[in-house]
């Protein structure tokens, strides 16, 4: 069973962040097309004329979502000084700055999180964080700025997995998901919160077979 949640979150997560389709770019018009192509001109003409800068595609996505995806920073700087909500969550429950971590985009992240977007937010449909969809996918630059902004550490998911636990259980062992580990405790992340079946972190490790991630764990104290 446990195996069997695992595959199935590491397929979801996979599926779970939908950047706006070639059909859905197609249609977009106004606010949204501006966002995606980059194109401060419009954009500010639009908003000069009153256009609605938190307005929402079909998908839930606002201008900032779509300029996320598509990393366009300077229209993301452009959609915030004229008030444009940065943690809005999209029908999947993402906000910009999970779609950038996820994306492993440490350039818009940074952006985002320099006009004050917060890394705190509850996200997606595993009720996770930013940090924690940062972790599994082993993106360390990110977990850097995360932590630095003031992620959670020790947020729990609905699948009982804190950041540092899905470091292990959905990583490789990895150098970076190794990197992550190590940003994560040296930041002071939890070594005894444990999954839903009672294993510590350093359990975990062992289980499969991460002697990286186990020396790093054990020079922490773990248990």
């Amino acid at each position: 069973m446990a195996a069997f949640m695992v595959m199935a979150c590491l397929t979801s997560t996979a599926q779970a962040q939908v950047a706006p389709g070639a059909a859905e770019v197609a249609r977009y018009i106004g606010l949204f097309a501006a966002a995606h192509q980059g194109d401060l001109a419009k954009a500010k003409k639009l908003l000069a004329a009153g256009a609605n800068v938190n307005a929402r595609d079909p998908y839930g996505r606002t201008a900032v979502h779509i300029a996320t995806h598509a990393r366009q920073r300077e229209l993301i700087r452009a959609l915030a000084q004229v008030g444009a909500d940065l943690e809005l969550l999209e029908n999947d429950r993402y906000d910009a700055v999970t779609i950038a971590s996820v994306a492993d985009d440490e350039d818009t992240l940074r952006v985002l999180l320099g006009l004050g977007a917060s890394a705190r937010l509850t996200t997606s449909r595993y009720d996770g964080t930013a940090l924690i969809a940062a972790a599994h996918l082993g993106h360390d630059g990110v977990i850097r700025q995360l932590i630095a902004a003031g992620a959670p550490l020790d947020h729990v998911n609905n699948l009982h997995w804190t950041a540092l636990i899905e470091a292990i259980v959905l990583g490789n062992g990895g150098p970076r998901h190794q990197e992550v580990v190590r940003a994560l405790l040296a930041a002071g992340a939890s070594t005894r919160l444990t999954d839903r079946e009672g294993n510590t972190p350093l359990t975990l490790a062992k289980a499969r077979g991460y002697s990286a991630m186990v020396s790093l764990l054990t020079q922490a104290g773990a248990k």
